[in-house]
């Protein structure tokens, strides 16, 4: 059978539906973008917006594959299971659990076709599901999910409703996962999972994120290891003390903040305050020289004030943060947040958020000129057709000249000037 695999949402996400298709390919299947027996939908719901994205998604899948089988799974069909069974088209309902079993309800459906939905309470589960990680075609970088779940509770977020309590992966397994992704070519893992500071809490022993990032890099150290989102409370001495001690451990840091004043980060029922956030901050730059150190802030909280708002401007300058990713708030039904009073204009959100991103690019453009003149190590991507990217220890990306060397090659590259968010650079002349 020909199967047609998309994905909305986050990197998790990401990983999940790359396993699928490794899956099914396993299983004598192959992939198409058009024409495809079966087409598998991997949907969000983080916003208000996610069912939207996952109907103007399907509208184009059933437009490619006008005779397959639908199938819905991921974060809104777990969610919204109901909502979900009304669509149009739709055959299948899986959610956020057991997702190698939707292979098989598809492939059944294709000769017996009925609306069937397989959704169930998620925080009933309490093991992780093991999928195999991989390496997509022309990419030299991989997602290694490693954790599932959230036991947060912010009084904003759904994703404790939709991924259940926290699950993760052993140690071993996961070790086991990134030296076969070492031994495919791969040059860079991004550990990622749903709320990674959580990882082996739920796991005999209790191994941590430190032990869990101290065991990859040990494990393939000719494989740069990148850690995803980070919650504050992890950035710990004993994080920086035995982490800094690897030079493949990449040199940056995604450090969720939400709200830089401490009001608001209590009305989200963010489990720490600006200033224990700052000290995570400047315990990293120590550790760390240069690291980058990127965060997302959402703009437009219920409650928040003029004066609020301007407390978090304020701190993201304190901050220096290399990039921020900016969101304005966005009512989502079935969180505490979406009925708090005090609601703020949307046209607010909107400017504030404006403002936010003015002041992240200047940030951003002062951490990237402080790298001009610099040699450093990068991996070769796949060429464009104007230029030749490549990836280093940082988060920004460096632009080469065509012809530098193929797709995974390493080498030192100088960097010449800032161009947006990126940096143009040349290959490091060899002494001697």
């Amino acid at each position: 059978m020909k199967f047609c695999f998309a994905t909305l949402g986050c990197k998790v996400n990401q990983f999940e539906t790359q396993a699928l298709a490794q899956l099914a390919q396993a299983r004598g299947h192959t992939l198409a973008n058009s024409g495809a027996d079966v087409c598998i939908l991997n949907t969000c719901t983080v916003t208000s917006s996610g069912e939207h994205k996952t109907l103007r998604t399907l509208h184009k899948l059933q437009r490619d594959n006008p005779n397959a089988v639908i199938a819905l799974c991921g974060c809104f069909a777990q969610t919204e299971p109901e909502r979900a069974s009304q669509l149009d088209g739709v055959d299948i309902i899986c959610g956020t659990a057991d997702r190698a079993a939707v292979l098989t309800l598809c492939e059944q459906a294709v000769h017996n076709r009925k609306k069937l939905c397989t959704v169930s309470d998620i925080r009933t589960q309490r093991t992780f599901e093991p999928l195999p990680a991989g390496i997509l075609p022309g990419h030299t970088r991989a997602l290694l999910k490693v954790q599932d779940g959230c036991d947060n509770y912010c009084t904003y977020c759904i994703i404790p409703y939709a991924r259940g309590h926290v699950r993760s992966l052993p140690l071993e397994q996961a070790v086991a996962q990134a030296q076969r992704l070492a031994q495919d070519g791969v040059k860079e893992i991004i550990v990622t999972g749903i709320e990674i500071a959580s990882y082996g809490r739920d796991l005999p022993g209790k191994p941590d994120l430190i032990a869990l990032a101290a065991a990859l890099c040990r494990a393939v150290p000719q494989v740069r290891i990148r850690l995803g989102s980070l919650e504050p409370r992890i950035i710990t001495p004993v994080f920086c003390d035995t982490l800094c001690r690897f030079p493949n451990l990449a040199l940056h840091f995604h450090l969720s903040l939400q709200s830089g004043c401490d009001a608001t980060l209590k009305r989200m029922h963010r489990r720490y305050t600006t200033a224990q956030y700052f000290a995570c901050v400047q315990r990293l730059r120590k550790a760390f020289p240069s690291c980058s150190i990127t965060t997302d802030v959402i703009t437009g909280f219920p409650g928040e004030t003029q004066q609020e708002f301007a407390q978090t401007k304020d701190f993201l300058r304190k901050c220096a943060c290399s990039a921020i990713h900016v969101f304005p708030y966005s009512e989502r039904a079935g969180t505490p947040a979406a009925s708090m009073p005090d609601s703020v204009p949307q046209t607010v959100r909107t400017q504030r958020a404006e403002e936010l991103r003015a002041l992240a690019s200047e940030l951003t453009d002062t951490f990237l000129h402080s790298f001009v003149g610099k040699t450093v190590h990068a991996v070769l991507e796949h060429a464009r057709a104007d230029s030749q990217p490549a990836h280093s220890r940082w988060h920004f990306a460096i632009e080469l000249p065509l012809g530098c060397g193929e797709q995974g090659e390493e080498m030192e590259v100088r960097l010449t000037e800032v161009c947006g968010n990126a940096i143009r650079g040349v290959p490091a002349e060899k002494p001697g």
